[in-house]
Parts: structure tokens; sequence; C-alpha cells
């Protein structure tokens, strides 16, 4: 193998201006875990709504959280974007559609957190269903036989309960937040991959240094991710507790 590494190219200045490469992976790591940590928000809030409709008596209600899950879990993440980022605007009224495309502030990266967002709120839904279903029947009829409202007993009793139970399979969601926002390059977001492309395009050979970093920081917040998971979990655990029908 005749490749000439170089890892001094991170401290080189960029051609164009007085940044150096290590500056622009930091730029990008940023913006990788802005979009990572607005979605998560998104996913977890509207995920954990979504998921407890579908498990209401009601079927209005029900259907609406089917309906959503369906959608979202089902069209792939980087046509949920271009939907989101090119279709969208054309579609509102005029003036609004113009101030979207041309007036809106951040607008690639809040298209970006919004598409990831409700993409996971879709699998974190099917988490939070799941685990209200694991739950023994009981505790649902043992909160309204003391009186409490069908809200009350998901709010005191059920989703306290099924939240624990979730966690791990939550944390893979939360990981997979951090790995699914390099799609935002596409949009023209400056996170790690669109800034390990233009490495590779402006260095003109450093093709393996350029992948390496940002892969490297892309395991380290999926890890940051795990352990601040695991940490929620510890400290969540009901001892002596078994999932049950």
């Amino acid at each position: 193998m005749n490749y000439h590494w170089n890892w001094n190219v991170f401290f080189q200045t960029i051609p164009s201006g007085d940044e150096t490469y290590l500056a622009w992976i930091i730029h990008g790591l940023g913006w990788t875990v802005s979009i990572s940590l607005a979605a998560w928000v998104i996913a977890l809030v509207l995920g954990s709504v979504m998921g407890t409709l579908r498990t209401v008596p009601n079927t209005g209600l029900r259907l609406i959280g089917h309906t959503w899950v369906e959608f979202f879990r089902n069209v792939p993440l980087l046509m949920q974007l271009f939907i989101w980022f090119f279709v969208v605007p054309e579609m509102l009224p005029r003036d609004w559609g113009m101030w979207v495309k041309q007036d809106m502030p951040a607008k690639e990266f809040i298209t970006a957190f919004v598409a990831l967002g409700l993409f996971t709120s879709a699998r974190v839904a099917e988490q939070v269903r799941a685990g209200i279903q694991a739950l023994p029947r009981g505790q649902r009829n043992a909160g309204l036989a003391i009186g409490f409202t069908q809200a009350q007993t998901y709010r005191y009793v059920i989703l306290p309960m099924a939240f624990r139970i979730i966690i791990p399979p939550l944390t893979s969601e939360f990981m997979n937040a951090f790995k699914n926002s390099g799609v935002a390059y596409t949009v023209g977001v400056w996170e790690l991959i669109f800034v390990s492309r233009q490495m590779v395009e402006e260095t003109g050979g450093q093709v393996i240094e350029s992948l390496i970093v940002p892969t490297v920081l892309y395991i380290l917040c999926a890890y940051a991710a795990n352990q601040l998971m695991a940490v929620i979990d510890r400290r969540a655990h009901v001892p002596g507790f078994i999932v049950a029908k």
C-alpha cells in the first residue's frame, strides 16, 4: 500500500480562509450533536404520544397512532428529508412558501432535525406501545379501581412503569439519532459527513484521514448516548419487577 499518511492535515489552513481542517471537524461535530439532540426531543415527545394512542380503547385515537407509525416508519428517512425540504414549501401558500425557501433562518438545520425527529418518533412509538402492552393487566385495572380516569391511569400508573421497561430499546434509538443525522449533509448542513466530503475534495488525497476522524467521532457520540441511557436505566430500575402479561 503506497498511501501517504498525513495526520497533520487537520492542522493545515484551508485554502479559502483562515480556519484549519480541525476547526471544520469541530464545527461539523457541533451541528451533528445539535441535530441529533433536537431530533431526539421531537422523537421522544411525539413517539410517547403516538405510542400511547396505539393502546387506548378509543378506535379513532388508535387509528391516528397507527397511521402515524406506518407512514413515518415505512418511508425512507432520506425521502422524508427531501419531502420536507423540497416538496412541503411548494405546498404552502405562496407567501409562506417563499419565506421558507428564501428567508427562513437555518432552513437546512431545521428541516434536518424535524425530518429525523419525525422518522425516529415512529420507532419510539413502537417501543412505547410494546412497553405498555408488556405490563400486567392488573396495573391498569388497579388504577381504574381506585378511581383514576383513563388518562390518570396512564399518567400515574402505566407510563411510569412502561418507560422503565423500554429504556434499553430507547437507548438504541437514541444512538441511531446520532448515526442517522448523517443524512443532513444532502441538504447542505455542515455536519460531520459534509465536512468529511469537503476535506477529501480540498486536500486532494487524504481520504482515509478525512473518513477515520468523523467515524471515531460518531462512535464516541453514540457511546456517550449509550452511557447516559445506562445511568438513567440504573436509576429508574424497579427492583424485583418482572414483565408479565
